[in-house]
């Protein structure tokens, strides 16, 4: 299947769920925490994908690697937000299996296109 879009990267539509994971739990998150880490997990998640497209839009395999790596730091400062949130008595109830999955996956995908588009530059 030829990519046509940056819809059809299954980093992408895996980062969009991701996306959706992230604000799903964080709606648990209490409310004083809305400038806080709910506002920065969900500011993070929606990076990665926003960075996936943005790159791949702009056609070199420069840039898009560039916004790969981009997207990369993105997902490292959600787990970092979801390390802390896991860590706060409000966060050691909730179920972060979806997120710490998904995170997982995008951030193994992300790592080896960037690994792959260095080798081909």
């Amino acid at each position: 299947m030829e990519i046509q879009s940056y819809k059809d990267l299954i980093v992408w539509q895996k980062s969009v769920d991701l996306v959706v994971a992230v604000y799903e739990v964080t709606e648990f998150y209490p409310k004083t925490e809305i400038y806080g880490l709910t506002s920065q997990s969900r500011r993070s998640a929606v990076s990665i994908p926003a960075n996936i497209a943005e790159g791949r839009r702009l056609g070199s395999k420069k840039e898009f690697r560039q916004f790969l790596v981009i997207a990369f730091g993105s997902g490292a400062e959600l787990e970092s937000h979801i390390a802390v949130a896991k860590k706060l008595s409000f966060g050691k109830n909730l179920d972060f299996s979806k997120v710490n999955s998904l995170l997982d996956e995008v951030m193994r995908m992300l790592n080896t296109m960037i690994k792959n588009l260095q080798s081909n530059s």
